[in-house]
């Protein structure tokens, strides 16, 4: 049977003004993890965002935060093969995962750095959804089905995030969405909405805070 996976609408007066307000206050950037026993306590629900190389993340991530270098902070030499963890105040974690597709990684570093993941994937209690990023000018591509079929095996619910609408013509939106609709069939850990965003003209960002605001 097949699932719709609209896009997600926006979200009413109330539940984008809570959201405005949680991301308006204090959030910062709490340590770099390279091995399960560095994770932070399990002591809040989380979120983490998954994409492959130069899809975008580091801007949504200061985009959705207000703070211009703040997913930057944890992008200096040494830490680009980490699981970066950003406080939410006290509601939760903001989980930076590294971009996937290394074709230019050493076969050691990236082996390393995929047992984390998917240790990281398959025993984090308190992760709530990852997002998926998705280059909207690009769709869904191989790279990608790998990280959901992990998110599947992990039983990880996953929200399709597009990125980078405004670089597309007024009538290209559409033909990604229904690509990656139908990509998205294949994956029973799919979350049946997908959030369309542009992080340079603020399309969808509020639409993403309220999602993240509203998963205790």
């Amino acid at each position: 049977m097949k699932v719709a996976f609209p896009v997600a609408p926006e979200p009413d007066a109330d539940s984008a003004e809570a959201a405005r307000l949680l991301f308006a206050g204090p959030v910062d950037f709490l340590k770099g993890v390279v091995a399960m026993d560095g994770l932070p306590p399990a002591d809040r629900p989380e979120v983490c965002f998954a994409g492959r190389s130069n899809v975008g993340k580091s801007s949504l991530i200061n985009a959705l935060t207000g703070r211009k270098g703040i997913a930057r902070a944890s992008n200096t030499p040494g830490r680009t093969q980490e699981i970066n963890y950003f406080t939410l105040g006290e509601h939760s974690y903001l989980v930076d995962l590294p971009g996937y597709g290394f074709a230019k990684a050493p076969v050691a570093v990236v082996a390393k750095w995929q047992a984390l993941l998917k240790n990281y994937l398959a025993g984090r209690p308190t992760l709530r959804r990852a997002f998926c990023l998705i280059d909207s000018r690009h769709g869904v591509k191989p790279v990608d089905h790998e990280i959901m079929t992990l998110l599947d095996r992990s039983a990880v619910p996953f929200q399709a995030v597009l990125t980078k609408i405004d670089k597309l013509g007024p009538n290209a939106l559409q033909p990604v969405i229904d690509q990656v609709e139908a990509e998205l069939q294949k994956h029973p850990a799919a979350f049946p909405q997908i959030v369309v965003t542009s992080s340079d003209k603020g399309q969808g960002i509020t639409t993403l805070r309220a999602i993240i605001a509203g998963l205790d």
